[in-house]
């Protein structure tokens, strides 16, 4: 009789304990925000489309993070994948942000690996006041190519 109840007691406990576990947990997923999308609104009333370039076995997808008039810094995330190519491009060097006027913007930083088959990274500009009608980004020399990519601003 006295085990039985040792027995009991012990498997009360134990599914108590993972009944407190299991609903804690479920709280902290609750808890955790939602990834950040891959195209961000700017200004409220535009969603930034991701771009892609593929050329001479090399894969580029760019996608604009950040361009706000109110940023302090344009940002583009850039993904780039190949099997054939060394991407030890110097993208500070590589990439040229370029306004409707046809004025050139230099990137300040990239913030990513600096080789590899495979790179993903921030490219960040300084943002351009007046907010231009539209911008694109042109990447040159991974596989001796020009790559550009177009958006349109809303103003």
């Amino acid at each position: 009789m006295r085990k039985t109840v040792i027995v009991i007691l012990s498997a009360a406990a134990f599914i108590a304990g993972f009944l407190i576990f299991y609903q804690s947990r479920q709280i902290e997923e609750q808890k955790v925000p939602a990834a950040p999308e891959t195209s961000q609104q700017i200004g409220g009333s535009q969603k930034w489309g991701t771009k892609t370039d593929s050329q001479a076995n090399v894969n580029i997808v760019v996608t604009p993070l950040d361009l706000s008039p109110q940023s302090a810094e344009w940002k583009f995330d850039i993904g780039m994948n190949t099997h054939s190519v060394e991407l030890d491009q110097d993208m500070t060097k590589s990439a040229v942000l370029i306004d409707d006027q046809g004025k050139e913007y230099r990137p300040l930083t990239w913030k990513g690996p600096a080789s590899g088959h495979h790179r993903e990274g921030v490219l960040l500009f300084r943002t351009i006041t007046p907010a231009p009608k539209s911008v694109e980004l042109k990447i040159m020399g991974i596989a001796d190519t020009v790559r550009t990519f177009t958006w349109q601003l809303n103003r």
